[in-house]
């Protein structure tokens, strides 16, 4: 991560001397105001998904006094940008979006303030802790994403099987079921091409068997990630998985649970949605979300993958920034984004109320497992977090398409991660 940091930064060397020198005398006029006089003006970069309604940043403004220009960068661009900007000294957005990802770049680069979040707001909102590094909360999350399990009832049934899977192995013994009685070919789906998706995959499936993916220092647990390998391998080996998933994407993946072609998988929370959408779903009625399968009974913890929004270190309008965090993460600005959007909340008192209410249907288990929310990072996401994937994700591909065994392939991402930690 740091070589492409720096990589970064020495490719806009130019174009942050030019953003300095524009900025200069916007600098020193800053400097001579009193922070009681900031702009009630302020740039917001996010991508598409996360613009609130032209309706709701109006009665923001009416409230708060404060103006928002909206800047909507595609998701890959908007770390570099910010990157090109700080190199200069300057903000690319007073408010920007952080994915769950960056936040340890982001950290160890001193591009975000810290926000100032209540008890009561860290309680009702678990993925808080991704975004939180040494104490300090450094972004809010706005869009909740977190993993969670589905399966098709009729293809249980038509299997013998009446309950839902609780365990690993009885999600194995389930398959084998399936498969042999000819309902589908392939009844089990996860990414495992050779990007990020197979990285989250490896670290949700090795937390929720062995309660870990890493060791205190950073570095993998060898038991728990050799395990996670050692089932995914067996799921492939034995015919389980589609063959084209090896280099297909994660939503490809994901998708064959909805059209019928897979009977369970762990995915993303859209997915009650999708489930439930008769133009995104050929079995509508059929599947359900419940929690994800342990190794003695259902798992006490699952990942989150959420977005947030966090305020520029460089930012000149910081305390009016600081107030659209709270706003836009705010209970009621929640149930708008998900109206809006379809933005699952990071508040659960207000993903209770939705599902109460029938807002969101057919919802199984998602708000029991909204609860179990918990960071698989003992110290927080790494600043080298790119890096790392890259390492994990690559080895996880060479595993499935039968060039490594599965202690192999640790070994190898092993080795990687040791070095970063050590770096």
């Amino acid at each position: 991560m740091k070589k492409r940091l720096l990589s970064i930064l020495l490719c806009a060397a130019l174009t942050g001397i030019l953003v300095a020198g524009c900025g200069a005398k916007k600098n020193d006029d800053t400097n001579k105001e009193d922070k009681t006089t900031e702009t009630k003006e302020i740039t917001v970069m996010v991508p598409d998904w996360a613009v609130p309604s032209d309706d709701m940043l109006a009665d923001f403004t009416e409230d708060t006094g404060i103006e928002v220009v909206m800047n909507v960068v595609g998701w890959d661009d908007i770390r570099d940008k910010v990157a090109i900007a700080a190199s200069g000294g300057a903000a690319a957005a007073d408010v920007i979006e952080v994915d769950w990802s960056w936040v340890g770049e982001m950290n160890s680069a001193g591009w975000l303030e810290e926000i100032e979040m209540s008890d009561e707001d860290k309680a009702d909102m678990p993925t808080l802790e991704t975004f939180t590094i040494d104490g300090k909360v450094l972004a809010v999350p706005y869009a909740n994403d977190y993993r969670i399990a589905y399966y098709n009832k009729e293809h249980f049934k038509a299997a013998g099987i009446e309950k839902a899977p609780e365990t690993w192995d009885e999600v194995y013994d389930a398959l084998k079921k399936i498969k042999e009685a000819g309902i589908v070919e392939y009844p089990y789906t996860m990414p495992m091409n050779a990007d990020e998706s197979a990285t989250t995959s490896m670290m949700w499936m090795a937390f929720s068997r062995s309660g870990q993916v890493f060791n205190e220092d950073g570095t993998l647990n060898e038991e728990a990630v050799v395990d996670a390998l050692e089932f995914e391998k067996k799921l492939v080996d034995e015919g389980y998985t589609d063959p084209a998933i090896k280099t297909a994407s994660g939503m490809d993946c994901y998708r064959k649970i909805t059209a019928g072609e897979a009977s369970f998988m762990v995915g993303p929370t859209k997915f009650v949605g999708l489930s439930n959408n008769k133009e995104e779903c050929s079995v509508v009625g059929q599947i359900e979300a419940i929690l994800l399968p342990g190794k003695e009974g259902t798992s006490d913890k699952t990942m989150p993958l959420p977005e947030a929004v966090g305020v520029t270190k460089f930012s000149k309008n910081k305390e009016a920034a600081k107030e659209f965090v709270k706003w836009y993460t705010s209970a009621d600005t929640q149930k708008d984004l998900f109206k809006a959007n379809s933005s699952i909340p990071t508040r659960n008192e207000v993903l209770a109320e939705l599902i109460e209410d029938g807002t969101i249907e057919n919802a199984g288990a998602m708000l029991d497992e909204a609860k179990l929310i918990k960071s698989p990072f003992p110290q927080g996401i790494p600043a080298y977090y790119s890096e790392m994937s890259n390492a994990i994700y690559n080895n996880i591909n060479k595993m499935v398409l039968g060039e490594v065994s599965a202690q192999e392939a640790f070994d190898a991402m092993n080795k990687k991660v040791t070095e970063l930690t050590s770096e």
